[in-house]
């Protein structure tokens, strides 16, 4: 077993920005462990693929236990697993409070606080957290309180580990995305969903991927939510 290739580990990674996430990652010849509820062994023996629900604190020791089993060392963790949910504040259920806590915000700490606990061992490592522009940029007929309130959490907590772990190697950062033409969209959704960008279009994947990477490979940048939005963030359109 070597150490010297660095090692990422992606939650969410099945499809959409997490698959990609995964292949962006292997494309600069990192190692990979992907996971998410779904995930099933590919041939890529340069990716260690772990099933579980990221909610639970089980899966996260899983996922680390195995990373350091396989790799012996973890670099980076992109923690891209999450759920929407857009409706009125008022007919969010107790079911749709528990999943979006559960995923987007136990989900983090789970194994952030484990993969984390191993980068400080080794002085050094980066933490990105994929979180929404419409934490700060709500949009009016897109009401999304559950997402403002999981992933806003996300945005704070970027800001305090990077002051945190600022002396220790390890960076800490978070991607914002707009809304990004994944699965989840369909096609006939997408002529209107690209109205709510000032730029007048939805994000592609990529743009998500290459934020996420540039992050990656910026040393002196730490604490820094990065919009990938289209230009939301800068305001009223």
């Amino acid at each position: 077993m070597t150490t010297e290739q660095k090692v990422a580990i992606v939650t969410g990674a099945s499809q959409g920005i997490g698959a990609a996430l995964v292949r962006g990652y292997r494309d600069r010849n990192y190692r990979v462990v992907a996971t998410s509820r779904s995930i099933e062994a590919g041939s890529d023996a340069g990716v260690l693929a772990v099933p579980g629900d990221i909610s639970k604190p089980e899966t996260a020791e899983r996922v680390v236990r195995e990373a350091l089993e396989r790799f012996g060392r973890i670099d980076t963790l992109v923690n891209n697993a999450g759920v929407f949910v857009a409706k009125p504040f008022n007919e969010f259920t107790q079911e749709d409070y528990d999943h979006n806590m559960g995923v987007n915000v136990a989900g983090f700490f789970y194994i952030t606080q484990r993969a984390s606990a191993e980068m400080l061992k080794q002085g050094s490592g980066h933490i990105v957290s994929i979180t929404t522009s419409l934490v700060n940029q709500p949009i009016a007929g897109v009401p999304a309180a559950l997402a403002s309130l999981t992933k806003g959490g996300l945005n704070a907590v970027t800001q305090e580990l990077a002051i945190e772990f600022a002396k220790t190697g390890v960076r800490v950062n978070a991607v914002s995305p707009g809304i990004i033409k994944t699965p989840m969209h369909l096609p006939e959704t997408h002529e209107a969903l690209s109205t709510l960008h000032p730029m007048g279009r939805m994000g592609e994947i990529r743009d998500v991927v290459d934020a996420v990477l540039y992050l990656e490979g910026a040393s002196f940048v730490t604490g820094e939510i990065l919009h990938v939005d289209g230009g939301q963030n800068a305001g009223r359109w």
